[in-house]
Formats: structure tokens, C-alpha cells, sequence
């Protein structure tokens, strides 16, 4: 029979040693790599951002090439105001960590709230759209299991990100390049073969726009245009994924970024653009029951003068690509959502087990919740794909709004330090304009349709990283006036210590950050117990989350911090004339690290016995029990399975 933990490595992978250089080559992404784990989220909005907006121009279809221009352009827009969030944020952050340094801290958490609902819509949407595209397919007698599978691929895709990056990405790379070529072909093979048609459109929108005009003017059609622009701005979505990723990228981390961004602005503005122009090559009307894009591939695959077997089988392969890239786009909601839950709870607007590594290096606790997220909001929706447009077509442009807002702000202040600031000040500005008109007028008209719901859960969201903060900040407060009590305490190196003792009882107290819940937990011990216990020990596990795993400097300042305050408890003791010594490690999981360094105290030292401290508040909660972790009871819990004694001491706050 397998053991637990066997089971563990065939579903999630071996663990991986967070301090190898090895393992962060081994996770790093190249950036053809990150384009297609990052780059699928914006990709696959060209399955349905283009219909909304060419459907929105109602019977003046002419103006499509308009809107294929502006599509377009406005992709490479986004881009490079992203390529300069790159630039100046090279430790990753996107959006939440732009709005947070360059306009201030509460900017960021309304950034990060609204890009946070969205990876989870993100999710949602994507796999309902994809498990749509499939069921079209199929007989209409099985559509009741279309909730059920949504549900199972969201499982399945939880599983996968909890194995690591790359094995997510490399299973859903097939799908993801057969979509491009298969796309890329259409698109390159429908205008070609519509190539007088082409040469048309241009003169033909000149015409209607000049008639539209005169008969009902500019502003007419000014705001038709605009509508039409603004309710296909799910097109957008995605490009701010890698620069909220970017930690994961291979080194040279900017140069890789850029790329990548180069990569998605060129897919995407190719895509999505060429789409619009087949609409109009190829007089896609709307068709009950079929996507724009079915009914244009329809139209140019029936040029090939194929059986209507072979044809059917073509267009079958196209649409189940299509869905198959939606999976992928629910993919980059696991890869980047969990980054800005991470970012958020280094900040404290977030818990910080947000922010806690697994064995496989990724943000555990961040997929999990995104997975459960999106679980309910399909159910709450029953997957309506309608329902759940509407809910997505906000928050990703406040997040690019906020971000342009922030670097002009960072141009502006910065002028005379910055060389070709006029350039991006202009191009960040021009961004910020389209972004902040999108946001309005989609606003506006999605508001009664669903757009305030958008808006209750983003402020929910925002109203608890203030709840967290706050408890945050009092807490670690009343913990700093403790570590001053004991700020001069064990400052004394003796140079003659106390001999150890093996042989005897020996008190171990597992300590953390803070020296003041530590001196707390010793104090405790000599005062119930006196002249019991003959040895010391104390033991350290610094836990390794995403920031210090992705900042070096964090990483050393961390393991210095942590030797030090160990330090200050031997040298306490050694003062007293007690025998004392101490015990590091660092990891992703501190239970796990914990059990490990029991079982070599208790080798060390048999008659060992474990003391911790606990956190007790005057009106404990269950809001207090969630940030504040159990880790103390688990360890106790495994320490008693095992024979051994431990014991939990309060500390009141």
C-alpha cells in the first residue's frame, strides 16, 4: 500500500530545495515559455472580445476597420506602458505594486482587490466559455453535465498548478501552439484570399462615416464607435499577467519580460484585429446558437471544396482548439492571481499564509483559494457565460487605469532624472485616456446588467485587506513594545559557557521574530518549573515565502535576523549560569521543518520537552483564528502522536 506520503509526490511532485540554484533554473520560464502561460489569458479574449465589439456596431459594420485598428493599437498601448511596469519593478508586483509605490498604499489595495476578483472571473469565464465551445459540438440531451465538468476541470487545474508552473504549462502547450497556427492560417488564408475586398474597406468606411455624419451627426457617431470600442475591451485582458509574474521568469528577468510582452502584444494585435477583418471579408452576421468566429471559419474552410464530413471535422478542430485555449487562460488565473494574493499579504492586506511556499515552490494557499473562488462563482452563475462577462468587464481596466495613473505620476516627478521620459509620459498618458474612457463607459452601460455586482465584491474585498491591516498593525504593535522590554537583554557573550548535559531534562522552546513572545515563553518555564530543567535549546525555522525566495538581499537580512535573535537567548541564558544552545532551519513549510529538528533534539537530547507560546486575544474569533496560524497546536499534535511532550504557553495581546 502506498504511504501518505507517496501519494503526496504522485499528485504534487517531489519537493524541491527552495536554496538550490538548480531548482530555481529548474522553475525559471523562458520567455517563449511565459508567453504561453502568461499569454493565454489575453489570446483567448479574441474568442469573444472582437464579437462584442463588431456586434455593437449594429447594422454599421463599415466601421469595423476602424475598430480593428484601434483593437490593435490599443493592445500595443497596454503593452508598453506594462514594458516600463517591468522596468521599474523588476521583483514583480504588475498593477498592485505600481498603484502602491507611485500613488500610495491605498491605491495598491484597491488594485489589487480588483485584479484579484478578476483572475478568479478570469478562471470562471474562461472554462465556462471553453466547456461551451465543446458542448456546441455535441448532443443537446448530455448539456446538463456542463456544470459538473466545468466543476471537474477547475479540480483538475488546481492539481496541476500544485505540481508547479512548468508542468502546468507543458501540459497545455499542445493546445495552446495548435491554436495559434490553426488561427494564424485562418486569418492570413482569409484576408489573402479576400484581397480585393481588402483594398475596399477603407474607402467604404470613409463613405458611411461621412453619410452617418450628415445625417446624424458627428457625436452620434463619436459615441456609437466608442461603445462598440469600449464593450470589446475584454480583449485587453491578460497583458498585465507578466508583469505580476515576473519573479518566475528566466534571468535576465527584464530582458525575458520584455520579450514576453513583445510575444503577447504581437499574438494578440495580429488576433484579434484579423478576426474583426474577417467579419468583415466575410459578412459574419450573428447566428442563434453560433460564434462569430464559427460562422467566419464556416464561410472560409467551405472555400476548400472539402466533403461535408472533412469540412465539419476542420471546423470541429478549430473550436475544440478554441476551447482547449480558454482551459489555458483559466490556467493564468492559478499562475497570476496567487502572485498579487502573495504581494498583498507581504503588505498585510492579505493573511500572510498567502504568501507561504509549498514543496513545489508555488503559492499553495493562493491556488487553493482562487480554485474554491472560481468553484463558487460558477455555481452561483450556474456557469452562464453572459452572467459572467459582466461580472469581468470592470475591474481589469480600474487596475490598467490606476497602473498609467502611477507611472505618469513617476514621469512627471521624475523628469530630470529619466532620459526619453517625454516619450513614455506621452505614451502612458494616451493610455491612461483609453483606459479610463473604457472604464466609464463600460461602467455605465453594464452597471444595471450585473457591473454592480462587480463592484459590492471588489469593495468587500477591499473592506477586508483594512480589516487585516488593521489587525496587523495593533497586533505586531503590542509584540514591539514586548521586544523592547528585552532589548538589552542578552547583549552579554560569555566566553566560558555552561557545559550541555545530554543526560539531563532539557527545556526546548520553539521561538520566532519576535524576542518578546520568546523571553515570555522562558520566563514562564523558570518560573513554573524551577531548577527542572538543566539545558536550554531553542529552535529557529525562518519560513520561506515569495518575496524572500525572490529577493536575495530579503533572503540574507532573513538569516542573519533570525541567527541573532537565537543568539539572544543563549546569551541569556549562558549569563544565568544556564547551559543553552540553539537549533536553524529555514523551508517552505515550518510544521514540516519543526518535526524534522524534533527528531534530532530528541537524539540529542532524550529527555526533552517542548514549549511554543501562543497568541490569546481578549475577544478571540474566528477572524482572529484565520490570521493568526494553528502552527503551534499541529506541531504539539504530532508530537504527541509520536510519545513526546509538549506544552503551549499564552500569551495575552
Amino acid at each position: 500500500m502506498p504511504t501518505i506520503k507517496q501519494a503526496k509526490h504522485f499528485l504534487f511532485g517531489a519537493p524541491r530545495d527552495p536554496f538550490s540554484k538548480q531548482t530555481h533554473e529548474n522553475i525559471a520560464l523562458i520567455a517563449f515559455m511565459a508567453w504561453i502561460g502568461l499569454g493565454a489569458d489575453g489570446l483567448s479574449s479574441s474568442c469573444y472580445g472582437p464579437e462584442e465589439a463588431f456586434l455593437a456596431l449594429g447594422s454599421h459594420t463599415s466601421l469595423g476597420i476602424y475598430l480593428a485598428i484601434a483593437t490593435a493599437v490599443t493592445v500595443f498601448i497596454i503593452s508598453l506602458a506594462y514594458t516600463q511596469v517591468i522596468e521599474l519593478f523588476p521583483n514583480g508586483g504588475g498593477g498592485y505594486r505600481v498603484a502602491s509605490s507611485l500613488i500610495g498604499p491605498y491605491a495598491g489595495l484597491i488594485s489589487g482587490s480588483a485584479l484579484i476578483v478578476d483572475y478568479v472571473l478570469t478562471i470562471a469565464i474562461s472554462v465556462a466559455s471553453g466547456v461551451d465551445a465543446l458542448f456546441s459540438l455535441l448532443p443537446a440531451s448530455i448539456l446538463h453535465l456542463k456544470l459538473t465538468i466545468e466543476c471537474l476541470l477547475i479540480v483538475l487545474l488546481v492539481l496541476l498548478n500544485l505540481r508547479g508552473v512548468k508542468e502546468s504549462i507543458k501540459v497545455l502547450m499542445p493546445i495552446f501552439i495548435g491554436f495559434v497556427l490553426t488561427h494564424a492560417f485562418l486569418i492570413i488564408y482569409g484576408i489573402a484570399n479576400h484581397e480585393s475586398g481588402l483594398s475596399s474597406l477603407i474607402p467604404q468606411a470613409i463613405t458611411e462615416t461621412h453619410s452617418m455624419t450628415q445625417a446624424m451627426g458627428a457625436v452620434f457617431v463619436a459615441s456609437l464607435f466608442m461603445k462598440a470600442f469600449s464593450l470589446g475591451g475584454g480583449t485587453y485582458t491578460g497583458l498585465e499577467a507578466v508583469s505580476n509574474y515576473i519573479t518566475t521568469l528566466a534571468e535576465p528577468k527584464v530582458k525575458t519580460g520584455k520579450f514576453t510582452m513583445l510575444f503577447i502584444a504581437l499574438s494578440l494585435a495580429f488576433t484579434a484585429g484579423g478576426i474583426i477583418l474577417l467579419y468583415l471579408l466575410w459578412g459574419a452576421q450573428h447566428q442563434e446558437g453560433q460564434t462569430l468566429n464559427a460562422v467566419a471559419f464556416r464561410s472560409i474552410i467551405s472555400t476548400w471544396h472539402l466533403s461535408d464530413n472533412v469540412s465539419t471535422a476542420t471546423l470541429s478542430v478549430v473550436l475544440a482548439l478554441e476551447a482547449g485555449l480558454l482551459l489555458v487562460a483559466a490556467n493564468t488565473g492559478f499562475l497570476a492571481g496567487p502572485a498579487v494574493l502573495a504581494n498583498m499579504a507581504a503588505d498585510k492586506w492579505m493573511p500572510h499564509f498567502f504568501s507561504s511556499l509549498s514543496s513545489r515552490l508555488v503559492t499553495k494557499h493562493g491556488i487553493t483559494l482562487m480554485g474554491i473562488s472560481s468553484l463558487i462563482i460558477l455555481l452561483v452563475t450556474s456557469g452562464d457565460v453572459g452572467v459572467l462577462v459582466v461580472l469581468y468587464s470592470i475591474n481589469v481596466f480600474l487596475t490598467f487605469s490606476l497602473s498609467l495613473l502611477g507611472l505618469c505620476k513617476y514621469w512627471i516627478k521624475n523628469r530630470r532624472e529619466r532620459k526619453g521620459w517625454i516619450l513614455k509620459l506621452i505614451s502612458s498618458g494616451v493610455g491612461l485616456i483609453v483606459c479610463v474612457s473604457i472604464l466609464i463607459i463600460t461602467t455605465i452601460e453594464k452597471f444595471s446588467e450585473g457591473g454592480w455586482l462587480t463592484i459590492v465584491i471588489t469593495a468587500a474585498v477591499i473592506g477586508l485587506g483594512l480589516l487585516i491591516h488593521k489587525s496587523y498593525d495593533q497586533v505586531r504593535k503590542k509584540l514591539d513594545l514586548a521586544d523592547e522590554l528585552f532589548a538589552d537583554v542578552g547583549q552579554q557573550q560569555i566566553h566560558e559557557p555552561p557545559v550541555l548535559d545530554p543526560m539531563q531534562s532539557t527545556a526546548v522552546f520553539i521561538v520566532n521574530d519576535c524576542i518578546g513572545s520568546g523571553m515570555h515563553a522562558l520566563l514562564w518555564v523558570l518560573r513554573l518549573f524551577p531548577g527542572l530543567f538543566k539545558n536550554f535549546v531553542f529552535v529557529s525555522v525562518g519560513e520561506v515565502d515569495s518575496g524572500n525566495l525572490a529577493e536575495t538581499e530579503h533572503w540574507r537580512s532573513m538569516r542573519k535576523d533570525s541567527k541573532n535573535n537565537l543568539k539572544h537567548y543563549v546569551n541569556y541564558c549562558h549569563a544565568r549560569g544556564m547551559a543553552a544552545t540553539s537549533y536553524i532551519s529555514f523551508g517552505t513549510d515550518i510544521v514540516e521543518r519543526v518535526t524534522e529538528l524534533t527528531d534530532k533534539i530528541f537524539k540529542d537530547f532524550p529527555k526533552a520537552v517542548f514549549f511554543s507560546s501562543k497568541l490569546i486575544f481578549e475577544n478571540e474569533n474566528l477572524f482572529t483564528q484565520f490570521l493568526y496560524n494553528q502552527n503551534a497546536y499541529i506541531i504539539q499534535k504530532r508530537l504527541h502522536a509520536s510519545g513526546h511532550n509538549m506544552i503551549i504557553l499564552p500569551m495575552k495581546v
